[in-house]
């Protein structure tokens, strides 16, 4: 068993200005941008199990795509719609839905596993869509993602006030004429489309970290809704360029490294709102005792 070498690099700041790792921070920027604007919807909406269900799901996609010849991405966003499609329409009630997404996860990751047992070209594919590579993003797939990020933005933006709403209290939201069902599945849709386009950078392990935890931090720091998705997607972009940066320094696999920066500030935020909730406590009960 051979180990790479990790190590002081003097020659990072060539190596950061190098075209591939160039296209990994433009790359990384995209993909951040995405992952912490729609990250913060799916925390407030609890579907945090259903966003790493997608991320999976378009495994037998990308694998079956292989076998039949095709493009694995192609394979990869018809599973990701599909799923997205099917788990909003069979768990439209909050009950359902983790049975749903659980049920469907399951038979994805088998399919999934069966298709890569078919054809050895398959076992790349299978790499890529769990680890990803942000060191070999293309020209041609920066084109896509700043489109399909712009897509994801927009469509956000339009429907902002509904799915917010929704969000928040869907009883609420379906009380003042909003068509929640219509904006679930509209939410499923883009959380799809961002997976799609994530994927195929990060992986589906690293998605998760990025779709998931800048989010909670920045809820955990402020109530507002702007606001958290300003610094959620600002938290995300942070910690995969420091990520990047460093592994350039030091020869080190940069999704190990954005994984781990971004988790450690979720917890200190976390660890810093649970001793701010103990003081709080604290002194409600000292007042009441007084």
């Amino acid at each position: 068993m051979t180990f790479a070498t990790m190590g002081y690099q003097p020659n990072w700041p060539e190596i950061l200005d190098s075209p591939f790792m160039r296209n990994a921070l433009a790359g990384g920027t995209i993909v951040a941008l995405a992952a912490g604007i729609i990250g913060y919807f799916v925390v407030v909406r609890q579907n945090s199990f259903a966003a790493h269900a997608l991320a999976h799901i378009g495994l037998p996609g990308a694998t079956g795509a292989v076998l039949l010849g095709l493009s694995p991405v192609f394979g990869l966003g018809v599973f990701c719609m599909g799923g997205a499609v099917l788990i909003s329409a069979l768990g439209q009630r909050a009950a359902e839905r983790e049975v749903v997404t659980g049920s469907v996860l399951a038979f994805a990751t088998g399919l999934g596993m069966f298709f890569n047992s078919l054809a050895t070209r398959s076992s790349s594919t299978l790499t890529n869509v769990l680890f990803g590579n942000l060191l070999a993003i293309t020209g041609e797939q920066l084109v896509v993602f700043a489109a399909l990020l712009s897509v994801l933005a927009i469509a956000i933006a339009m429907a902002y006030r509904p799915l917010l709403y929704s969000s928040i209290n869907s009883e609420v939201a379906q009380a003042k004429g909003i068509n929640v069902r219509g904006i679930n599945l509209a939410f499923m849709l883009l959380l799809g489309l961002a997976v799609t386009m994530a994927i195929q950078a990060v992986g589906s392990l690293l998605l998760f970290a990025l779709l998931i935890t800048p989010a909670a931090t920045a809820i955990a720091l402020t109530p507002r809704p702007a606001l958290a998705m300003t610094v959620s997607a600002g938290l995300a972009v942070g910690c995969v360029w420091l990520g990047l940066v460093i592994a350039a320094m030091f020869n080190a696999p940069p999704s190990f490294l954005i994984v781990t920066i971004v988790t450690s500030i979720w917890l200190a935020v976390w660890w810093r709102t649970r001793r701010r909730s103990r003081r709080i406590h604290t002194r409600y009960q000292l007042g009441g005792a007084a």
